[in-house]
């Protein structure tokens, strides 16, 4: 799956983390600073703070974006999430959709016309 550069600029540039001094934030500038160091393999090992703030596990994939000569990394996951919200923008309204029983009732709908 593609996603554009744009979207992935405007995911991350809505994106907003309040990190504490004790998390390595830097208070004029409001950022968050992590070092790695890279291996004779090209390999690095992301620090446990930015795993927990990307909510990476073993064996996810990472995106790494070129925004303004700067390299951002990003879980992709979120990338596929803001795309299906933008996807479905729109669709509970038009649908009429109101609460969580009407959706209840629209998949028995779909499930009963499938068996039909």
């Amino acid at each position: 799956m593609r996603y554009s550069l744009k979207l992935i600029v405007d995911i991350l540039t809505k994106a907003e983390y309040n990190y504490s001094k004790e998390n390595n934030v830097n208070p004029e500038r409001s950022l968050f600073m992590e070092l790695a160091k890279i291996t004779s393999k090209g390999q690095i090992t992301l620090p446990v703070q930015i795993r927990k703030k990307l909510n990476l596990k073993d064996g996810d994939k990472v995106l790494f974006v070129e925004k303004d000569g700067q390299y951002v990394l990003v879980n992709p996951t979120m990338i596929a999430f803001e795309n299906a919200r933008q996807a479905f923008e729109g669709e509970a309204e038009r649908l009429g959709l109101n609460d969580i029983d009407d959706v209840v009732a629209l998949v028995k709908e779909v499930r009963a016309n499938r068996e039909s």
